[in-house]
């Protein structure tokens, strides 16, 4: 009995060790945690950020191609909680402001059909695009190592703020920017 209690301690103490490594230090910057040679580091505000990725049609879409617009990139996937629990506020403001704001939301870590699945489920109103996990892995050349993660781009594609996690102060730059 005393092997097992000692034994799940153990375990508790290690998971809260790598609990600890994977949460940002700053909240609302990306933290790169993975040691892999791979993985860039985030994009630094000032930034351009750009990718093509194959849309919820199968056709290739280039985020360049929102030049003009704000955009929020949203790294989600349909296994992320917090994710998931996000999409009511987005989709209310993305209501009240899709002319001004485009959302990209970029499906990682699923198969193809989960994300569609996904997309269906939670009626998704944005633009949906599915990183697949190869050599073009969007998350690995942004380094995006938490999710959700957001990123707002200005109207000439570059970076005016990463967030990571659910956080409201999200919509708090995200109206002031616009405005």
């Amino acid at each position: 009995m005393m092997k097992k209690y000692i034994v799940s301690l153990t375990l508790l103490a290690a998971f809260q060790v790598g609990m600890s490594a994977s949460t940002p230090a700053n909240p609302g910057q990306v933290q790169n945690t993975t040691k892999s040679t791979s993985v860039s580091a985030a994009p630094k505000e000032g930034e351009t950020v750009d990718f093509t990725l194959k849309d919820i049609n199968g056709k290739d879409f280039k985020l360049s191609s929102l030049k003009g617009k704000y955009v929020v990139v949203d790294f989600w996937g349909s296994w992320c909680i917090n994710c998931i629990k996000g999409f009511p506020k987005m989709k209310e403001f993305y209501a009240n402001h899709k002319d001004q704001v485009e959302i990209v939301s970029v499906d990682c870590n699923d198969t193809d059909s989960r994300w569609k699945a996904a997309v269906a489920k939670h009626t998704l109103p944005w633009i949906n695009v599915y990183n697949p996990r190869t050599a073009a892995d969007v998350t690995k050349k942004l380094g995006i190592s938490a999710f959700p993660t957001k990123i707002l781009l200005d109207q000439d594609g570059k970076v005016v703020k990463t967030f990571v996690g659910e956080d409201d102060s999200f919509y708090t730059v995200l109206e002031s920017t616009i405005k």
